[in-house]
Order: C-alpha cells, then sequence, then structure tokens
C-alpha cells in the first residue's frame, strides 16, 4: 500500500516554539488538546512545512526559513490570500484554519491548515505502488488538466485580480529572474549572460492574465487513487489537493506552463539533464513534454507561438531558484543536505538552456 511522504525530525535549525504556537492556535481552535508532536516534512526547498501532530487530528504549519531571503519570497499571507480566494471556485486547496501575522510567537509570521490525506510522489514510486503505463498515462494527464483547469479560474470573481500587477507580465519575469540571478552569484556559478540577453531580446507578449501556481511539480501535489495492487483499472489516479503556494500571483499562463515542464523530465532526456530529475515523470506511459503541452493548449484553447522561449526561460527561472539556495548554502545559512549539490544543477540547466537557444539559430 502506497503512503504519503513521511515527516521526521525537525532540524536544529528550523527548531521553533511549539508551546507558544500551540497557546496561540487555541485561540482559533479551542478544542485541541495537549501541545503536540511536530514532525518536519524534507521535500520543500524553500518555506518550511510542519505536520502538527494532535491526538485526534494532524494540521500542517508553514513558516519562512531564517536566513537572507530574496525580497519577495516567503510572504505567508500571499499564500493564505490565494488559498482562501481559490477555494470556492477550484477545490483543490487545504484550509486555511489561522494565519499568525505576529513575529513574537515564533519569530517569523506563520501559518495553519488542515493537513490532506493522500500521496505524494517524490523521486521514486514509495515501496508497494504499482503505477504501470496505463496509469502513469492518467496520472501525467491529471497533472496537466489540473493546471489548465487552475489557469481557467476567473480571477476576477476569486477577488485575486489584485495580486497581478497588470500588462508586462512577460517582461518583469525576465528582469525580475535575471536580477535574482545577479544577486545570488557564487564565484562557482557558469556564465548566463548569452542565456539571459536571448530571453531579453525575443520575449513576446502576454497571451492573458490568469491564476499562476509557480511551483507545478509532483511533490506540491496530493494524490489519491494510488492504493494497492490490482489491476490497471483498479485505481484511477487523482490530485486530492495542490501544496505550496508561495510563487502564485496572476500573470501569463504559458510562463507557468513552461516552468512546470522543467521539471517534467523524461526517460528519454539526455542523461546530465536526467540527473536532475526529482519527480517519477519519466516513468513508462507518462506523456512526453510535448504531448503535456499540446493537451494544456486544447484544453485551455490559448494561442501558442514560440514555445522554445516559455521552455528556455522555465530552465532558466529553475537554474536561478537552485543558485539562490546553492548561495543560502554555501553561506551556511542552510546545513540541508539535499542542497549540497546543487551548483552542479544549476550548471546542468544553464547549459542545457544554451543548448536549446543554439539548436534554433
Amino acid at each position: 500500500m502506497a503512503k504519503p511522504m513521511t515527516a521526521g525530525e525537525p532540524r536544529a535549525e528550523d527548531a521553533f516554539d511549539v508551546a507558544a504556537v500551540h497557546r496561540w492556535l487555541k485561540t482559533h481552535l479551542p478544542d485541541l488538546p495537549e501541545t503536540p508532536e511536530v514532525r518536519q516534512f524534507g521535500g520543500g526547498a524553500s518555506n518550511l512545512t510542519f505536520l502538527l501532530a494532535y491526538p485526534d487530528r494532524n494540521l500542517v504549519l508553514r513558516r519562512p526559513p531564517r536566513g537572507k531571503k530574496a525580497a519577495s519570497a516567503h510572504d505567508m499571507g500571499r499564500e493564505v490570500a490565494v488559498q482562501r480566494g481559490l477555494a470556492p471556485f477550484w477545490p483543490m486547496v487545504p484550509r486555511v484554519h489561522a494565519f499568525c501575522e505576529d513575529p513574537s510567537v515564533i519569530g517569523s509570521e506563520f501559518y495553519v491548515m488542515e493537513h490532506l490525506e493522500g500521496v505524494i510522489l517524490g523521486f521514486d514510486l514509495p515501496p508497494g505502488l504499482e503505477l504501470g503505463p496505463a496509469r502513469a498515462r492518467v496520472l501525467g494527464e491529471t497533472v496537466i488538466d489540473t493546471l489548465a483547469d487552475l489557469h481557467n479560474v476567473d480571477v476576477e470573481q476569486a477577488g485575486l485580480a489584485g495580486l497581478g500587477k497588470g500588462p508586462g507580465y512577460v517582461r518583469r519575469q525576465i528582469e525580475g529572474w535575471s536580477r535574482r540571478w545577479l544577486g545570488a552569484l557564487t564565484d562557482d556559478a557558469p556564465d548566463a549572460g548569452p542565456l539571459m540577453a536571448w530571453l531579453d531580446e525575443r520575449q513576446p507578449d502576454d497571451v492573458a492574465a490568469r491564476m499562476l501556481h509557480g511551483d507545478w511539480k509532483l511533490d506540491n501535489l496530493v494524490l489519491g487513487g494510488l492504493g494497492g495492487p490490482g489491476t490497471e483499472e483498479a485505481d484511477r489516479p487523482s490530485i486530492v489537493g495542490v501544496l505550496d503556494w508561495e510563487m502564485a500571483t496572476v500573470g501569463d499562463p504559458l510562463m507557468d506552463l513552461g516552468s512546470s515542464m522543467a521539471y517534467w523530465i523524461t526517460a528519454d532526456d539526455e542523461p546530465f539533464y536526467a540527473l536532475l530529475r526529482r519527480q517519477p515523470s519519466h516513468l513508462p506511459g507518462m506523456p512526453t513534454r510535448e504531448e503535456m503541452v499540446a493537451r494544456y493548449l486544447e484544453r485551455t484553447g490559448l494561442p501558442m507561438g514560440d514555445w522554445r522561449f516559455y521552455e528556455v526561460f522555465g530552465l532558466f527561472r529553475l537554474a536561478v531558484i537552485a543558485q539562490q539556495i546553492w548561495a543560502r548554502y554555501r553561506a551556511g545559512q542552510t546545513t540541508n543536505p539535499a542542497f549540497k549539490d546543487f551548483g552542479g544543477a544549476v550548471a546542468v540547466l544553464v547549459d542545457r538552456a544554451t543548448g536549446l537557444i543554439r539548436e534554433r539559430t
């Protein structure tokens, strides 16, 4: 039987005053019993996620990491606003129980939400989970269909249009991620100057203004229909809920698609890029990136100009995220061993993006 992604002992650098959280939380959920046991989920690379295990229920706490952070990152209030705004129109978000804006409680803002029961896939399938080609295909198609459905939410009706800054989203993204790259440089960073110049010169106009997740990949999706062994038809993979709304905003949906496809590494990708795989998108039956993009466009009805631009952008954006984390690791601001190879990952991503540009010219 497949099991949910497990949580372990909190890292010392991420620990917080559990009793203080419990006292504060009881003002919102007065029926909570004694102080909970706290465990830390290890899958995230940005905001921190903890399980609050009470005797009769599980809750989840989200808070930002300590140390130097990008100015626009780790906005707890934004995550809360997005999830509460989407809930009536797109039932894939966890219920937020309470949001603490008072940093005196644990030293930062945080919020507490419901714990969704289901399976979160990591690098490979967990022991006991059978996912043959037919079910893998359904899972891949469900992943892209759900992203398309998010992009079809009416942001005005959901009260979330104010998250956007109007036309020019593509331009702001290119300028912003280029600026973040320059702000996170280390002495071993590859030269991304030509890559940034190419993106700047070839940026298209926005195709629409839609609700974007910003980090759409399997380890942010809570899955159902992945039960015990049986025939291919015994269980149909489904998405129970979507996590990690830190980067959510309103903007061009094709940029969100490009970002998501940077994670969708398949079995036929070149070896060094394949080493960066962090989700089982390589399994037999999983759709290719080309099939995912075609299905998305059919479901949304959006126009597509040059897919190569969005593909290159997705790789560059992922390289910047990895470089920011690598810079924190190099500076000793995090000791998470999961980040020890991020410097090499940055080089692979920049090289792949540059190679795609060469193929185009």
